[in-house]
């Protein structure tokens, strides 16, 4: 296997672990938080495929879907367009409210565009410098493997809230 075979693997499970983590359920029960201050799925699934989709783009020196697509607008969120959930309140995670098929549709379009953008990176690119504002600088390979690590735990942290949900 190649390297962009490897994320293409690697970025397909995010996909399945958040389809499992979504779909079937309402609008009500994908807003669920366990505690005031919990994430609801919603908001997980929002928030790690706004990380994915501002990365990659930056990465890739592409635009992001959430403006270009028209994907900020059909959320109606209240929040400035380069907001990726980081840092966010109490009160900005409850107003991540979407149905299963409007984070579904927004995740698949963003996974779509990584498989386009991964789809041709061998080793050689993996060493490129994509972002010196940290020291040392961040490659390539360095900030997939970031976006990957922070997809996989919210991931996995929506289907926790979905088993919960499931057993109420």
């Amino acid at each position: 296997m190649n390297s962009a075979g490897l994320l293409a693997d690697t970025f397909g499970r995010v996909r399945e672990a958040v389809h499992e983590a979504v779909e079937g359920l309402s609008e009500d029960e994908l807003s669920v938080r366990l505690d005031p201050d919990a994430n609801s799925i919603a908001w997980l699934v929002w928030h790690l495929t706004r990380i994915q989709d501002d990365h990659l783009a930056g990465a890739f020196g592409t635009e992001q879907l959430w403006e270009a697509d028209g994907w900020r607008d059909r959320f109606g969120l209240p929040f400035p367009a380069a907001a990726t959930g980081y840092g966010q309140t109490r009160a900005q995670v409850a107003e991540v409210r979407a149905p299963a098929e409007l984070l579904l549709g927004y995740h698949d379009a963003v996974h779509d565009r990584t498989r386009e953008l991964i789809g041709g990176v061998t080793n050689a690119d993996l060493d490129r410098v994509v972002d010196t504002a940290w020291d040392p600088p961040v490659t390539l390979g360095v900030r997939l493997v970031s976006v990957l690590a922070d997809d996989l735990q919210h991931a996995g942290q929506a289907a926790y809230v979905r088993g919960a949900v499931e057993r109420r």
